[in-house]
């Protein structure tokens, strides 16, 4: 596919199931390759990942419910849990200090360059996985979520979460986009 149209499959997918048609292994694998391959300032390599699947996404799921003590209505929470798994996603807080340390002059940068980093990563991996015809969406329960996610998957305490990607299965296809006037967006100079 050309890269526009995988940016175009790419959506955000909220009715998901647990039914993906490729292994745990192949996805793992794919994050993984996404992971090295993914590029960022300074050969940095600040980004993290933890792969939860199944039983352990379930209970991840039921854990950030408890969390938010009902606030979040359950309905919303199963509809993530209803995926086959989740991506977390992190930012290796020592691997940027040790970087503002060596290059000083930049130190300010690496904080927002880590950020940049981990969204690619995040916006590489949804793209890679709706490829394998996977849907996903990108949450952002942290900092609410950080405890009990450094607990159930025995996370370093200098990971910093940044975001959730449950994935799965796709059952609905989402809405059409609305066109735009992306001359608003884009300026052009010859």
């Amino acid at each position: 596919m050309r890269t526009t149209e995988l940016l175009q499959e790419r959506r955000t997918y909220y009715a998901i199931d647990k039914n993906i048609p490729v292994s745990n292994d192949d996805v793992v694998r794919f994050v993984e390759a996404a992971t090295e391959l993914v590029p960022d300032s300074f050969n940095m390599k600040s980004s993290r990942v933890v792969v939860a699947l199944d039983e352990k996404h379930d209970q991840l799921w039921d854990a950030i419910y408890d969390m938010f003590e009902g606030k979040v209505p359950r309905e919303k929470i199963d509809s993530f849990k209803a995926g086959r798994g989740t991506i977390l996603y992190f930012i290796d807080e020592p691997t940027v200090a040790g970087l503002q340390e060596q290059f000083p002059g930049y130190a300010g940068n690496f904080p927002g360059w880590a950020n940049q980093a981990v969204g690619m990563l995040q916006f590489s991996i949804w793209t890679g996985l709706r490829e394998l015809n996977i849907g996903a969406s990108l949450q952002h329960y942290n900092p609410v979520i950080n405890d009990v996610v450094r607990k159930l998957f025995d996370v370093p305490e200098t990971w910093t979460l940044n975001a959730q990607m449950p994935f799965g299965g796709i059952i609905a296809e989402p809405d059409a986009k609305a066109k735009e006037d992306i001359s608003a967006r884009v300026k052009v100079f010859r």
